[in-house]
Order: C-alpha cells, then structure tokens, then sequence
C-alpha cells in the first residue's frame, strides 16, 4: 500500500472511529506496528492528529491563536457558555478559566449577578466591567496564546484563593487521555486553579469533544463534571458516558 494512500485510511478511521489503536490497524493492513507509528509520528507532526499511548486520536482545533479561535464553533461555545453560567449562582467565588469559551460565559451572566469572580485573564476581568461581580484578578507573566497570567508569581497568587467552583477550559475531553491543553506551564496553572476549588466543571464545546492536546491537564475523574454541547460528535459523548463523568449537556 503507497504511503499517500495508508495515511489517508489512517485519517478515515480517526475520523470515522475517533481514535487509532497502531496494533489492531497494523494487523489489518499486514503490515509492522513501527510503519504505522511511522505514519502517526509525521501525521502529528502536520498536526492532524496527536499521538497517545498505543495510537492516536483527533488533534484539537482550539490550538490555534487566540484571535483565531474567537471563530471556531461559536454556536457551540455559546451553548455551553449559557449551561455553564446557570451554575453561578449568587454569593459563590467562582475562578473563571481563561479562553474564549470562558469569555463567552460572561456574556451570559446576568450583570446584576452578586458573586465574586477571581480570574488569571485580563481579558475576563475587562469583560466583567459593567457587571456587580466583585472581580479578582491574578497576575504574573502574560501568556499571549491564552491570554492569561502564568509563571512562578500567578501560582503563588492562586494558592491563596479558596473558591467553590472553577470552570475550566481545555482544548481536549477525551475518555482516555482526559482533559488536556496545548502548553505545559498553562496545564500546570489550571490544575492549581482546579486544586483551590470545591467543584470543578470542565467546558467543551464540539470541537473539543473526543479531541486531544499534548499535556494533561487533569483525568476525568479529578473534576466534579463536563459541560458539554449535546451536539457534538455521538460517539464521543457516548464514550465519555461510559467512564461515568458527570455530563451537563449544553443544548
């Protein structure tokens, strides 16, 4: 089988199946496991899939730059938004994620909403401007991808915040490899953030869901549940059902 036309099966079965087992697929071509983690290794290297142990499953789109990702499944992120904004309610301290589907829960919060919001991103504090939140912001090195404070000094400021929920967001919810991100450094900071709550939700918008970046963040069962559009890809919502998370569908 030509190399062009192995790869293009390989992006059809991720694409159809959500994940590529090297082993299974390897036998079913009759051909070596080390030519199909060949093919992985230079498909993740154009970014079309990112490798996990024994395989690979879908590289997650929400990547890209900040500016870049303001466009990406919007009507989704909205969804999600409003789900996870119903569960701000009045007098929590809520930690607030950096990300536009984070951005987008500000805009369903009610203005009125009395609550304390304590966030590492500018650009959720600007959003929370005109709103009776009381808003902390936590500060350090600017993360430009993110938009949001990272380094040695925003850890120390979020080890003396005690919350009772953190939406968190991730560019991958997958049921293996969990909740990841694109950078290490921003993983590390939101499991910090995740550490100084009572409850945590992870938001996934469809282009997350059953999607994966190279570092974890957390594994399912570290978060009290997902906020998760009802839309997204079936299959995936479904393996996710199965590890038992808690899903709050976002309709």
């Amino acid at each position: 089988m030509l190399t062009a036309t192995r790869r293009a099966l390989l992006l059809e079965r991720l694409d159809r199946d959500r994940r590529i087992v090297a082993k299974e697929i390897a036998a079913e071509l009759d051909l070596s496991e080390d030519s199909i983690r060949r093919d992985l290794r230079e498909l993740a290297a154009e970014g079309l899939l990112t490798r996990v142990y024994g395989g690979a499953v879908p590289a997650s789109p929400a990547v890209a730059d900040y500016g870049a990702r303001t466009a990406i499944a919007s009507d989704s992120k909205s969804r999600v938004a409003a789900a996870a904004a119903a569960l701000v309610q009045p007098g929590l301290t809520v930690i607030l994620d950096g990300g536009t589907t984070t951005l987008a829960v500000v805009q369903h919060l009610p203005r009125s909403l009395e609550c304390t919001i304590v966030t590492h991103s500018p650009t959720i504090a600007v959003a929370l401007l005109e709103h009776e939140a009381e808003v902390i912001l936590i500060g350090g090195r600017l993360f430009r991808h993110s938009m949001v404070a990272s380094g040695a000094a925003a850890v120390e400021a979020a080890n003396r915040v005690n919350a009772d929920l953190f939406l968190l967001g991730v560019t991958g919810i997958h049921p293996t490899t969990g909740l990841t991100t694109g950078d290490a450094d921003e993983a590390a900071m939101k499991r910090v953030l995740a550490s100084r709550a009572a409850e945590t939700y992870a938001l996934g918008s469809a282009e997350k869901v059953g999607a994966a970046s190279p570092h974890q963040v957390l594994p399912l069962d570290a978060v009290t549940g997902l906020v998760l559009d009802a839309e997204a890809d079936a299959t995936s919502l479904e393996r996710l059902r199965e590890t038992g998370v808690r899903i709050v569908e976002a309709r």
